[in-house]
């Protein structure tokens, strides 16, 4: 019997001895190249001709916890994929394995490690291959409803005020100014560094009873019930098709979507989330890589079929063709400086789309500079789980953002000293 119930999604036995299999929260666009890479990796090499090279999808907290217990059951995919904050707690539990005597140095050498560190090292060891960097949130517009995305908060209110409108008169609002999953913690945490905070001190002691995390909530708070401009109940499906459907000029989203936009054949583009105008500050959004973990029941043979495998996805080529088509930014240094290099010439009686897609490039990189780099450490997870009840209690209106702030700190401090002992 299979140690765990989702284990029967990749199957137990002899049927896995010759099976690669990858779990991932990729959204569809991304998933279509990954497939296509996982084929054309089989076809180039014809020694693994009697393996399977297979995808999984879950959302990003399923992937996280399926696995943790799959592998902790000696079962689960061989390939983990995600963003790099789920490894600090994959490590403290042991459900992954180093991976840097899989690789010669030279390799490892070839990724960037500015604007952030791609590959993810813990204790001196890599558990983390990156193929992409970001992972960040940016302000996304409809150039078809707008022609120039709001430089400051300001901005993006009285834009707001004017295109949130009831077109039918039947007293519920058509369409709205900006949408985005403002309920989740990760989509507000940009704002509390627009107002000069964060979350965590560089101690890994969090630090969410101040100002900036006050303020920030209150900033959302106010951007539903007193300005009205973006929708009431709202979560991450609910504003993509909104926006999808012209019925947002604005969401605020991450590169994991860029694919799906394109699909659309929506004309969009990409620019920093609006600067909060009391501090100057732009909100800081979370920059992290998104890469592959080794489930840490992978042994013998699979373990050489797996480098080789990442070799390919984490390759040059691919990097730019995900690039191309998901306007992911790579995280080998090759790819990276060809990148840049490209969004520095400026495209002159060229392809219209080409330069559209240096300019979603060029927005994406632009946040990157104001975002901070994602905490790879287990207490991030409690920073996450300590602020959603309270936050979002805020906008549920059962209690004041000061209050809601030293719940926060209260609540992480007490499940930090928990995990620790």
């Amino acid at each position: 019997m299979c140690a765990f119930a989702a284990s029967a999604l990749v199957g137990c036995g002899s049927d896995r001895d010759k099976t690669i299999m990858i779990w991932t929260q990729m959204v569809p666009a991304e998933r279509r190249i990954l497939d296509e890479k996982l084929t054309e990796f089989a076809t180039r090499h014809p020694e693994y001709a009697d393996y399977k090279f297979k995808e999984l999808y879950y959302e990003t907290e399923q992937v996280r916890t399926n696995f943790m217990i799959a592998a902790l059951g000696g079962s689960g995919a061989e390939l983990v994929y995600g963003p790099s904050d789920n490894t600090g707690p994959f490590v403290k539990l042991g459900v992954i394995q180093p991976m840097e005597d899989m690789f010669d140095k030279t390799y490892l050498d070839g990724f960037i490690s500015d604007p952030v560190k791609a590959n993810t090292y813990l204790g001196g060891h890599l558990y983390q291959m990156a193929d992409q960097v970001g992972n960040h949130l940016c302000l996304v517009y409809n150039k078809d409803l707008i022609a120039e995305p709001p430089k400051t908060m300001s901005e993006l209110i009285k834009f707001g005020l004017a295109f949130t409108k009831d077109l039918n008169g039947d007293g519920k609002i058509d369409q709205y100014g900006l949408a985005w999953n403002y309920i989740e913690p990760y989509f507000f945490v940009p704002f509390i560094g627009g107002y000069g905070g964060s979350v965590m001190n560089d101690k890994n002691e969090p630090t969410l009873n101040t100002e900036a995390v006050i303020k920030a909530a209150q900033l959302i708070k106010d951007l539903r019930d007193k300005y009205k401009i973006i929708p009431r109940e709202c979560d991450y499906d609910i504003a993509n098709t909104l926006f999808k459907e012209g019925k947002a000029a604005m969401i605020i989203n991450g590169p994991w979507s860029w694919a799906g936009y394109k699909d659309s054949q929506m004309n969009f583009g990409i620019a920093r989330i609006p600067m909060i105008d009391e501090t100057g500050l732009y909100p800081a959004p979370m920059v992290s890589p998104r890469g592959y973990s080794v489930n840490v029941n992978v042994k013998g043979e699979k373990r050489k079929v797996i480098a080789d495998l990442l070799k390919f996805l984490t390759s040059t080529d691919v990097m730019l063709d995900f690039t191309k088509r998901a306007g992911t930014i790579p995280a080998r240094k090759e790819a990276f400086d060809k990148v840049s290099q490209m969004l520095e010439q400026e495209v002159k009686g060229g392809d219209p789309k080409i330069a559209n897609d240096n300019a979603i490039l060029r927005g994406s990189l632009l946040q990157i500079s104001v975002g901070r780099a994602m905490p790879v450490v287990s207490e991030m997870r409690v920073i996450w789980d300590s602020m959603r009840p309270n936050y979002q209690a805020v906008l549920g209106g059962s209690t004041d953002a000061k209050d809601a702030a030293k719940n926060m700190q209260d609540l992480a401090v007490k499940l930090i000293k928990e995990m620790n002992e």
